[in-house]
């Protein structure tokens, strides 16, 4: 996994001024920014994983940018650097709410890292639990139902709105997307798939 630039080690990040912010683009103009951004002299960071891509001759393995639609830049704030990004062709703003808010170094060096170990990764949703989510593919698509917990990084439980009870089954990560409820949310009374535990007391 290669990224636009080389890896910035922490003690180079502490050299370059200000902070890291991310930057959202127009779509697939991640890689354009990116080049604009290190042209203009703004320290930034685009991370790419390999993705296989199939035609019905070939398959090729190809970079694609770990976060769709965005790319970071690290720069001092003020009117000049903002307004700098903000020309740049490709770029819709500077993500915040109400103003543009800082990443912490931390996170953007784990990215790297992870990178630059080579270790499997894919783009994973990102859930929080009481999100209510859609499977979006697989033999339960279009159902939708509350967000459970996770049970390992890849998987997660959902609970299924059935007969006004709920029952849970394992869903993989990339097969849901959060979404607005229609009408109000199911109280889930859940009943776990597989072997229950034995809650009978035992006899006086």
């Amino acid at each position: 996994m290669q990224t636009s630039q080389e890896p910035t080690s922490a003690s180079q990040i502490a050299l370059v001024p200000g902070h890291w912010y991310a930057v959202y683009t127009k779509s697939n103009y991640e890689k354009k920014v990116a080049s604009q951004l290190q042209h203009k002299g703004i320290t930034n960071y685009l991370p790419l994983w390999r993705e296989v891509h199939s035609w019905t001759d070939r398959k090729k393995i190809v970079e694609v940018p770990l976060f769709r639609g965005y790319v970071f830049a690290r720069f001092a704030d003020s009117g000049r650097n903002r307004l700098t990004i903000l020309q740049t062709p490709g770029v819709a703003r500077i993500v915040g709410i109400g103003d543009i808010e800082p990443i912490p170094d931390a996170e953007i060096t784990a990215i790297q890292q992870l990178l630059t170990s080579r270790v499997q990764c894919a783009p994973h949703p990102f859930l929080c639990e009481g999100d209510w989510v859609r499977v979006t593919k697989g033999p339960l698509q279009g159902l939708e139902g509350l967000f459970l917990r996770q049970k390992s990084p890849t998987r997660l439980l959902i609970s299924v709105s059935l007969i006004s009870q709920s029952v849970a089954a394992e869903i993989e990560a990339g097969d849901v997307k959060v979404v607005s409820p229609e009408g109000p949310r199911p109280v889930p009374q859940t009943l776990w798939v597989g072997p229950q535990p034995d809650l009978r007391q035992p006899a006086a």
